[in-house]
């Protein structure tokens, strides 16, 4: 973590986990960011020492802003919000709109994550070729990964619940909270 970090947030997007910590000089206004350890802005000598920055997150750019508001005295309060939406909201919501699972694949950590509004799926930050297949009972999403036949299974739990289960080679693995 850098040495000035005041702020420190784990991002969990359809392409990856990021890392965002946020530097803030209260002295100099010196303002940076970096995601995953590599420093991505810089601003240097600011005056105002309130304000946001606005920044891209991830393979498809997810627009992610820093606010930073005076509290008392010399005291800041920092909160992040993606697409617009505070960071705990944006992270209950994607809880509800994707499913991911993380498993090991011919000896390689594999995090598949299934969005469920789009039926994208994204394999450690990269987006899947996929088909899909409906029958009477449930939709299935076909995707190949390595030498391995892979489903994304969609089926109705008779709770008014869609349930998503993930075959790999026909066999089924367990999903993951995030």
């Amino acid at each position: 973590m850098p040495s000035d970090a005041v702020a420190v947030w784990e991002v969990s997007l359809s392409d990856g986990i990021f890392r965002i910590e946020f530097e803030h000089g209260t002295t100099s206004g010196r303002r940076v960011i970096y995601i995953n350890g590599k420093e991505i802005f810089r601003r240097d000598w600011m005056f105002k020492l309130v304000g946001k920055e606005t920044f891209p997150v991830g393979h498809a750019g997810t627009k992610a802003t820093i606010n930073i508001e005076a509290l008392s005295g010399f005291a800041y309060e920092y909160t992040l919000e993606i697409n617009g939406r505070s960071f705990q909201s944006f992270m209950a919501n994607r809880s509800r709109t994707s499913r991911t699972w993380l498993l090991k694949l011919d000896g390689a950590d594999c995090r598949i994550v299934l969005e469920k509004d789009t039926m994208d799926v994204w394999c450690n930050g990269q987006k899947m070729e996929t088909t899909g297949q409906f029958g009477d009972e449930s939709t299935e999403t076909h995707f190949v990964l390595g030498d391995h036949e892979c489903c994304i299974k969609a089926s109705n739990s008779g709770k008014k619940r869609i349930m998503h289960t993930l075959l790999i080679d026909g066999t089924r693995v367990t999903e993951v909270t995030e």
